[in-house]
């Protein structure tokens, strides 16, 4: 059986490829950065934290990818995987107005945090 965060950051890793055709190109793929997380929503309000953070995130400059997944096996589950160009992107975007707004909203219906990692992707297929 194949271990939960390899397969978020394989999932990743594809995504990354239609996202970011241009790094495939000869794009620095030294400065890419990742996130991989889970969030633990308040029973029962999975759906519309979902609907927060997918509301938040239309405009983030240097987001290549940001993945909202519903956790199979947790009904209250939350898997999100972002891919920046830059981890300075990553920490500019938690600035915006936008992303702000969606943090507000979306504290109350957070129960709690799993697990987390901050990968650097070194390479996609596609």
């Amino acid at each position: 059986m194949i271990e939960r965060r390899a397969f978020i950051g394989t999932a990743a890793l594809a995504l990354l490829a239609t996202a970011a055709p241009g790094l495939a190109a000869g794009g620095n793929m030294e400065e890419i950065y990742g996130l991989i997380g889970q969030l633990k929503a308040v029973p029962g309000k999975r759906e519309e934290l979902i609907a927060i953070l997918r509301e938040g995130t239309g405009e983030m400059p240097g987001n290549l990818l940001y993945l909202v997944a519903e956790d199979l096996d947790d009904p209250d589950a939350i898997w999100i995987t972002e891919v920046w160009a830059t981890r300075t992107d990553h920490e500019n975007s938690l600035k915006l107005p936008g992303v702000q707004a969606a943090i507000t909203r979306g504290r109350p219906l957070i129960a709690g945090f799993g697990a987390r990692a901050q990968t650097r992707p070194v390479g996609y297929a596609g």
